[in-house]
């Protein structure tokens, strides 16, 4: 139970919760932490809170206190690659320990958060997160919980486990068949070599070799071969993904024998996108939008190959929502709405 003591009486009592201090503008936090013992200096502060009384609370047996409540939450929601905060104002964080790919159990998200006081925020699935990125919280709404409830939460994660996960990234050895007359013959300046040689970079994985081919599709499969034959462990096809005469390299990537999962996606950047795989190493056909866009089907798509992903044919047409960027003048990718279905 819970009572109400006025401020000048709680001299020597222990905070049974957060209080929060807000100077509009200025700062947002916790200007006094649930167990500190009220000295008499604090009054003052206390009252330019407008905190004229306190709670002094005395927990029945089978109830919870709201900053317990979370670390349970958090503790059986979180899998792999994820640590918690302490509790803050009730609020408990749940963090990334190393970059990868955030993966969150939507279904049984929202079977969490239909049980009455309990609150479960999580960023979008299926994007890449960074170390220490904050990818959820919880918290419990009242100041106290049934025993019940959170027995509840651990029973639905425990069966589920894990609900939110960071899915690590393979640091593959990737092959690049850059294809395009233009190049081949040294008209023009690759472009593609140093974007991918970043993207790839970011997301731990090397680029082993940079194949030229002009827009031939026994050069395509020639270099294709070879890459594979040198321990490629995906092949990034650049160029030629268009319906112009001389774009050969969907042609070429089925000729080198390539199952294909997807030519087109619904997203813009990246509707001339091939998936494909030959044995289990993925054969990227990349269109050029990959080169001028900061976020693109690339995007969207690689880091899920990286993390394990068995990427499917519904799981590219499932892209289509959310799957049109909106070109910001200042990118913001990937804090915004691209790519962000809501399966």
């Amino acid at each position: 139970m819970k009572t109400i003591v006025p401020v000048h009486e709680a001299v020597g009592s222990a905070l049974c919760h957060d209080i929060t201090e807000v100077t509009p503008g200025k700062f947002k936090g916790r200007a006094f932490k649930k167990g500190h013992i009220v000295r008499p200096d604090d009054v003052q502060k206390l009252l330019s809170l407008g905190k004229e009384h306190l709670y002094v609370l005395n927990l029945k047996p089978g109830v919870i206190h709201e900053d317990d409540a979370a670390v349970m939450i958090a503790r059986v929601a979180i899998g792999p690659g994820l640590t918690i905060s302490e509790p803050v104002e009730g609020r408990v964080n749940m963090i990334a320990r190393s970059q990868g790919l955030l993966k969150i159990n939507v279904e049984i998200l929202n079977q969490l958060n239909f049980i009455e006081d309990v609150a479960v925020g999580t960023l979008h699935t299926n994007q890449r997160v960074d170390t220490e990125q904050v990818v959820a919280a919880t918290r419990i709404i009242p100041l106290m919980i049934e025993a019940e409830r959170i027995a509840l939460v651990e029973d639905i994660c425990r069966k589920n486990y894990p609900v939110i996960q960071i899915k690590p990234f393979a640091s593959l050895n990737v092959g690049i068949v850059t294809t395009g007359s233009e190049v081949y013959k040294g008209r023009i300046q690759d472009g593609f070599g140093p974007v991918l040689r970043s993207k790839f970079a970011s997301i731990g994985s090397r680029i082993m070799r940079q194949v030229f081919v002009s827009d031939s599709v026994s050069m395509t499969v020639q270099a294709i071969s070879s890459l594979l034959s040198e321990g490629a462990q995906m092949i990034a096809v650049t160029g030629g993904m268009s319906v112009d005469p001389d774009d050969q390299t969907p042609l070429s990537i089925r000729e080198a024998g390539a199952r294909v999962v997807s030519y087109g996606a619904a997203t813009f950047p990246g509707a001339m996108f091939m998936l494909a795989y030959i044995g289990d190493v993925p054969i990227l056909g990349l269109p050029a939008c990959v080169m001028y866009h900061n976020a693109s089907v690339f995007d969207l798509v690689v880091p899920r190959i990286l993390a394990g992903d068995s990427i499917t044919r519904a799981d590219i047409v499932a892209l289509g929502h959310g799957g049109l960027c909106s070109l910001c003048k200042e990118c913001r990718y990937p804090m915004c709405a691209f790519g962000k279905s809501c399966q």
